[in-house]
């Protein structure tokens, strides 16, 4: 079954060193953690979440209005923040996405019944009536409990109308405070972090590198917040593979903003075609993971661009949409991007989250596309019904990790592959957290056979281990609205700890986290 990778790179940017494995033996892999070594802190803005005015993502997923028979808080519903506030969502990226580039805000303010209606243009040619502007964004922030990452519109926006926006947003006082305050919130609003645009590149404006630095440039010199405030201007980053506008960007823009994005989306078949979301086959299964495992080499080869410009670190790297994306749901209104959230899903959640623990010290935010009923979600929903995905229980056992210290692991993992697609069967990290507790995280990708992990711990103490898993029968099994716990975490039991040495088996096609006490 060992077969030559499909993208040859991945052999030197992979964490882990293969071993053999033989298809019918059991197989095992060896892990050493390094807690006398500590590394960067795994930013907890790493968990950030992604609402885009994108099919039900906000109108029905979230907004319901305040007249909505299902019970909601100012027209946002109830079951939906709660389920965000139990993630501890830390930041929230809006209102795009594709639909920032063409976003006004003004059109959002004031009362709601006058709000200009438009058409999305970008997503499913449905109308836009602005019920959901800044002032209800920031309500729902309120009601989560997070931050706040607004992506400006440089697509076509202004400078003016930029600046205006930040203003109207931040600043205590002056025309454009009164005007905040008439429209109902006399208190200014902090803005830890603001998009100088979205995909330059593509939707924002079809740009050249050159012509997208010094746009960027010019659009972050004229936002400002008051005196003793912070906001961290992000800039547009690369779409994938570019790495010349991530060197562009480096080169031209770096000293105008603390940020700078990149875009990666896990595509099995590739955009023309794109998966079934469910009834895939092993084929599609293993595509998958290798297509997900190409985040580490896109992290190593432009964080080395960054490097280059940047020692220092100072402009971090925010992988602000990342996911799943396959084909849209049968029978679901084209443009929405509604698809199932699988096992599959929470297998590359967990890859992911695990390669972002390896880049913490320039990977200090990512955003999963996206929060509610759109691709890769954390919830769906259908009118009053609501489900938690796959995806979301993963989320919720990496919660440990938030702002905790990374801990080297050197991971030697058999591969698992099928047909052309070969990857490593394990994925791993760990973080030691404020509290000392140590916590860490294993996905098996081999969806047919146990993979046995023999962890070395060094500077690390404990004399008892649990931890809890998510796995199921089928690579496809998901959470339905009248099975909403098909897929959920359960005590795991397949972990010991004796002396300094942490033996785990790990299911098939499973992610597990450990808590070592």
């Amino acid at each position: 079954m060992i077969r030559t990778l499909r993208h040859a790179t991945l052999a030197l940017m992979l964490t882990t060193t293969p071993v053999a494995a033989m298809a019918q033996e059991a197989l095992t892999a060896t892990a050493t953690i390094k807690g006398d070594t500590p590394g960067p802190i795994y930013d907890r803005h790493i968990f950030t979440q992604f609402a885009e005015h994108l099919g039900t993502g906000i109108y029905g997923g979230l907004w319901v209005g305040k007249n909505s028979k299902i019970p909601n808080t100012r027209g946002f519903r109830n079951d939906v923040v709660q389920a965000l506030r139990d993630l501890s969502v830390p930041t929230i990226r809006w209102p795009g996405g594709c639909f920032a580039d063409e976003y006004h805000w003004r059109e959002g303010i004031g009362p709601q019944a006058k709000r200009k209606v438009k058409i999305n243009t970008h997503w499913g040619g449905v109308t836009e009536p602005n019920t959901v502007g800044t002032h209800e964004f920031m309500d729902l922030l309120d009601q989560v409990g997070a931050e706040a990452y607004i992506s400006g519109n440089v697509g076509d926006g202004t400078p003016t109308e930029m600046a205006e926006w930040v203003e109207y947003m931040t600043s205590p006082s002056g025309t454009l405070a009164e005007e905040r305050a008439k429209n109902g919130h006399k208190a200014p609003w902090k803005v830890p972090y603001f998009g100088i645009g979205n995909e330059l590149w593509g939707c924002g404006g079809n740009m050249r590198a050159e012509y997208a630095a010094d746009e960027t440039r010019r659009f972050a010199t004229f936002v400002k917040v008051p005196y003793g405030e912070k906001i961290t201007k992000i800039a547009s980053g690369a779409n994938s593979e570019d790495y010349n506008w991530t060197e562009v960007m480096m080169q031209q823009a770096t000293k105008a903003v603390g940020g700078l994005s990149l875009h990666y989306y896990t595509v099995p078949k590739g955009f023309e075609k794109r998966s079934v979301s469910v009834g895939f086959d092993e084929t599609l299964w293993a595509e998958t993971m290798s297509r997900t495992w190409k985040m580490e080499e896109l992290l190593t080869k432009h964080g080395a661009i960054m490097d280059k410009y940047d020692p220092e670190k100072r402009v971090f790297l925010a992988v602000d949409e990342w996911g799943t994306w396959y084909e849209e749901d049968a029978g679901t209104h084209r443009g929405f991007l509604r698809q199932q959230n699988t096992l599959r899903d929470a297998l590359v959640a967990g890859i992911n989250l695990n390669i972002f623990a390896k880049h913490a010290d320039r990977v200090r935010m990512t955003a999963i596309a996206q929060m509610i009923d759109v691709l890769q979600a954390m919830i769906l929903t259908d009118g009053a019904k609501m489900v938690k995905t796959p995806t979301y229980y993963v989320f919720q056992m990496y919660k440990p990790y938030m702002d905790a210290t990374v801990l080297p692991i050197d991971l030697k993992s058999p591969w698992y592959g099928k047909d052309q697609w070969v990857v490593p069967a394990v994925s791993a990290s760990a973080v030691k957290d404020k509290a000392g507790q140590v916590h860490v995280g294993l996905t098996n990708a081999d969806p047919n056979r146990p993979v046995t992990v023999t962890v070395s711990l060094t500077g690390v103490a404990g004399t008892a281990v649990s931890g809890k898993v998510i796995t199921a029968n089928a690579m496809d099994a998901l959470n339905s609205f009248a099975q909403p716990s098909t897929v959920v975490p359960t005590a795991f039991t397949g972990a010991r700890l004796d002396g300094g040495t942490l033996t785990v088996t790990l299911p098939a096609k499973s992610v597990v986290m450990l808590d070592l006490k």
